[in-house]
């Protein structure tokens, strides 16, 4: 009786764990704002197959941030995050959503333009090359610089500044006469303290987070010429293969994930921004309503018209990608 109840509970195990997933998810640098979405997704999935579907988090463990895509397109790994601007020959679509000055204000504006974006079969069909599926966007505020040296007073001080930023808001940053320079984020701490950069476009948690902030003396409170797109993506493969209820508990836990990750970025790392360049004694330089429409008209429209051209010689729908981006926001 004693060897048949212990081989019962054996086979219990056994099954068990024959019925467990893990998946294996690349991030980088190290827990912050910016990952908090993933984070909280990871508990949500646990929670709902009460432990029998995982996400494994790894910091910079499984790929370097530009090869994420490259991941997931071998099956290295089940998902991953990853951002447009590294590589805009990878996911041309996702690009329009890195075009300065679109008007995107907050957080929750930021999540519905990505998803509609997300959405379009264009953008599906370019990301399956690389056997992804984008599952939730990594929502970021205005970007802003911080650099050290002079601090600028007005839009001509930029002019041969060389400034780490990517996609559109370095072909904003170009037309005032700065040397945008794309790098990952893990590498602008170094860059800046070697004398490679003078500058960062960063959004507040990351000017944290990678140690900008601690070597600037000033930083920009209103530029505000864009944001970069920074999606998590899943393996189609890896997705098409999950039960049914994983599935569902997967994609049923995004707009939690999201819901936390908006209330966390407002809650906690803005609260704590401003005290810490008071703390710091940063120089905050704001820029005239005038410089700044002056800044729009001249980068905006050109930058924009450009990206359109570029992208259809790709065979991108470009125009129909960009007035989606607009009509999503004129209508939320």
């Amino acid at each position: 009786m004693l060897i048949k109840t212990i081989a019962f509970l054996m086979s219990l195990l056994l099954s068990s764990a024959a019925a467990a997933t893990e998946w294996h998810v690349s991030l980088w640098g190290k827990r912050r704002a910016f990952t908090e979405h993933v984070e909280k997704l990871a508990q949500l999935v646990a929670a709902k197959t009460d432990g029998d579907f995982t996400l494994n988090l790894s910091y910079g463990g499984l790929s370097n941030n530009k090869e994420n895509l490259d991941g997931l397109a071998i099956g290295a790994f089940e998902m991953a995050q990853f951002c447009a601007g590294y590589h805009p020959d990878k996911n041309p679509t996702l690009t329009v959503l890195e075009l300065p000055f679109l008007g995107i204000e907050t957080l929750e504006q930021e999540i519905a333009v990505s998803q509609a974006v997300y959405r379009h079969p264009a953008v599906e069909r370019d990301l399956a090359r690389w056997n992804a599926r984008l599952l939730m966007p990594s929502p970021l505020p205005q970007y802003n610089i911080a650099g050290v040296g002079p601090t600028p007073h007005s839009l001509t001080d930029f002019k041969g500044m060389r400034i780490r930023a990517t996609g559109g808001i370095g072909e904003a940053l170009s037309v005032i006469g700065a040397v945008p320079t794309s790098m990952s984020a893990t590498e602008v701490r170094q860059a800046m303290d070697s004398g490679v950069i003078t500058a960062a476009s960063f959004a507040p948690h990351a000017h944290m987070s990678f140690g900008t902030i601690e070597a600037a003396n000033w930083w920009t409170t209103n530029l505000n010429p864009g944001t970069v797109n920074c999606p998590v993506a899943i393996s189609i493969d890896a997705f098409n293969a999950l039960k049914p209820t994983y599935r569902e508990a997967l994609l049923d836990s995004v707009d939690e994930a999201l819901a936390y990750y908006v209330d966390y970025y407002n809650q906690q790392t803005m609260a704590a921004w401003g005290p810490l360049l008071q703390q710091r004694h940063i120089d905050l330089v704001t820029f005239s309503p005038a410089e700044l429409q002056a800044f729009r008209d001249q980068a905006a429209e050109p930058v924009r018209a450009a990206w359109i051209r570029k992208m259809d010689e790709k065979g991108v729908p470009a125009q129909e990608l960009y007035d989606l981006v607009i009509n999503t926001l004129t209508s939320d």
